[in-house]
């Protein structure tokens, strides 16, 4: 089985970052970086993708190299959480940065995966990285002012808490009204029944990376927020095997 890394990264301002990191060969090819969620209160960070098996599961099948990072106040990175904001954006460029110096990683082909809150704060990425081969968001919200008016008060709290309400803090978390800014291809998922982030908002943002030029497809799946498994697998087989394909050279 291939061996898990984990790796310990300045994040540019002398804040740490951890990486975990599993590679399927020396020969290099592209990789997936993985952005969890919120994780209900557990804060394992990019563990997760190690204890689930998803890093292993992708790097195997793939032949890539599979990544997950810890966002701040997440496993061992520093804190505070800033709700998808600056911080965890800067975060997670710092772990692409690291990706792309792999001499297993050809930086061309980097997919960013971002679920939940990771998908709010990676889609923010996308706008400022925009190199990335694509993106893969999960139950994101994408207007983050409208999220926080339709949602739940514990969610509100954390919102306020961590990232404050003030106009600038909104649009700093808030992709749809960065579009513009986003090149990479992008797949959508997002449960119809989603009682934390209204599939409206992905619908939204599909509409808006269209208007642009962006190719994009959204699937909306019979689930809430947490997607079945079994839905989700075939589109991402499908999407990664094509994004990952072997690069033909014409003679």
């Amino acid at each position: 089985m291939p061996e898990v890394t984990q790796h310990i990264i300045d994040r540019g301002d002398g804040l740490r970052v951890e990486l975990f990191q599993v590679r399927a060969s020396d020969e290099q090819n592209g990789a997936i970086l993985f952005v969890h969620g919120n994780q209900g209160g557990l804060f394992l960070g990019g563990r997760e993708a190690v204890d689930d098996g998803s890093l292993v599961r992708f790097s195997s099948r793939l032949g890539i190299t599979a990544a997950a990072v810890s966002q701040p106040g997440f496993g061992a990175s520093d804190g505070p959480s800033d709700f998808c904001g600056p911080a965890t954006q800067k975060s997670i460029i710092s772990a692409l940065d690291f990706l792309k110096q792999q001499p297993s990683v050809d930086p061309t082909r980097i997919v960013l995966y971002g679920n939940s809150r990771g998908a709010v704060a990676s889609a923010m990425v996308a706008t400022k990285v925009v190199d990335l081969k694509a993106i893969i968001l999960t139950g994101g919200v994408y207007d983050l002012r409208d999220a926080y008016k339709n949602s739940s008060r514990g969610l509100q709290q954390a919102i306020q808490k961590e990232a404050g309400i003030s106009d600038k803090n909104f649009l700093d978390r808030s992709a749809l009204y960065h579009s513009h800014d986003i090149k990479s291809e992008t797949l959508l998922l997002h449960g119809k029944y989603d009682d934390r982030a209204s599939v409206d908002q992905a619908e939204r943002f599909s509409e808006a990376l269209a208007r642009e030029g962006v190719p994009v497809s959204l699937h909306t799946l019979e689930g809430g927020h947490r997607l079945p498994r079994e839905q989700v697998a075939p589109i991402l087989r499908d999407f990664l095997t094509r994004v990952f394909a072997p690069i033909t050279t014409v003679h």
